[in-house]
């Protein structure tokens, strides 16, 4: 990868990607004839020098510029509502989302919302709720900052009910940003932790898909190729970041999303309660629980296990050594290793369970899992 270099591709969503290519927003704007989009962040990335610059580069060519970034670190139905309500009472026209997982979910959430009037939850995709997308997108464009999610590439935002926090996930091919602008530049000031821990979720998506049960072998492709940038770039971007460790975690997270159209598994059904009851980084709740969860799952997938580990460097037939590298990565990266590190006990384990097994990412995992399973992963982690 040449970090000179900048890059058009489609996967299916338009991706323009290379360092500086956020200079090309305003002008993507005006040869679309939009002039009033809403910007959707964190309250973090407002406060940003990249950001103010953003938005000043704009509003200098004529772009009348709306910010809304009321969002919770886990987000919630109400703050979809207060986006919605600043679009229309604003009258936007377009709505750039910048930043990571939170900013990118709740603008796609957003843009689902305007031209869609049920309850926002009627979309929940695991009721079937993507039946009711049937009206026009507002123009969507994405923008990260973080090489975590993917979000940018998505077609889908999770969000959780304000009061029991569960998660729910909108999800519609409509829903898919109509131009990324992946610039590795943006994510060069993050601090080592959010680095790290995003970088632990790219890694986790890579991995999950690649072992997903269901069969899609472009998909498994992808996420080898991911897996394999990861290694060589998570723990130089964390420590000692430079713009082509950078640039390979952004393609890598990116890719991570692409793959996992062909599911997830145990890791994710592990974090997910962690955020809805302890209000966890996701990222970092992926992190934590990556090597129990591969712990569970190397029986019976020995091969899979052998293919990632020969992208990581090691020798043929060694997927054995997977669990340990991502245990000494995770220290590494200054992440904790057990479950304890990030506030959990033993009396949180119940609950943890029964929302583990009500999630809906392990149906996809390489082999079944229990309430009893998740007790004992959580249990081994804590």
């Amino acid at each position: 990868m040449n970090i000179q270099d900048k890059f058009n591709f489609n996967f299916p969503t338009q991706i323009r990607f290379g360092v500086g290519v956020i200079s090309e927003l305003a002008e993507y704007l005006k040869a679309h004839h939009l002039s009033r989009p809403l910007l959707v962040t964190d309250p973090l990335v407002k406060e940003l020098d990249f950001f103010k610059k953003i938005t000043a580069d704009l509003s200098r060519v004529g772009i009348a510029v709306e910010v809304f970034s009321d969002v919770h670190k886990n987000p919630v139905k109400s703050d979809v509502h207060k986006g919605k309500e600043q679009y229309q009472s604003t009258q936007r026209d377009a709505i750039v989302g910048i930043g990571g997982g939170v900013a990118l979910d709740v603008s796609r959430a957003i843009a689902l919302s305007i031209n869609h009037h049920r309850d926002l939850f009627d979309y929940d995709d695991l009721i079937g709720g993507d039946q009711y997308v049937t009206e026009p997108i507002p123009h969507f464009i994405t923008v990260p900052t973080t090489a975590g999610t993917g979000s940018e590439v998505g077609r889908s935002a999770i969000i959780s009910e304000d009061e029991s926090k569960k998660k729910r996930i909108l999800f519609a091919p409509s829903l898919m940003a109509k131009m990324v602008f992946a610039d590795p530049k943006l994510t060069l000031d993050l601090p080592p932790f959010v680095t790290a821990a995003t970088g632990m979720d790219a890694l986790t998506h890579n991995i999950e898909a690649y072992l997903s049960k269901n069969w899609h072998p472009m998909c498994s492709g992808i996420a080898l190729e991911g897996i394999q940038l990861i290694g060589e770039s998570l723990e130089k971007a964390t420590l000692q970041p430079d713009l082509l460790s950078r640039s390979k975690m952004l393609m890598a997270s990116m890719m991570g999303a692409i793959a996992f159209q062909k599911g997830l598994g145990i890791v994710h059904s592990l974090a997910h309660p962690l955020s809805s009851l302890l209000d966890t980084h996701h990222g970092l709740a992926n992190a934590v629980n990556l090597p129990y969860g591969l712990d569970f799952n190397y029986e019976g997938s020995e091969e899979r296990f052998d293919q990632m580990a020969l992208k990581l460097g090691f020798n043929k037939g060694e997927g054995h050594q997977l669990n340990g590298f991502i245990k000494e990565l995770n220290v590494k990266l200054g992440l904790p290793t057990h479950l304890s590190g990030i506030g959990v006990n033993k009396s949180h384990i119940p609950t943890l369970s029964a929302l583990a097994i009500a999630d809906f990412c392990h149906p996809n995992n390489p082999k079944p899992v229990s309430q009893k399973d998740f007790e004992t992963i959580y249990l081994t982690a804590l």
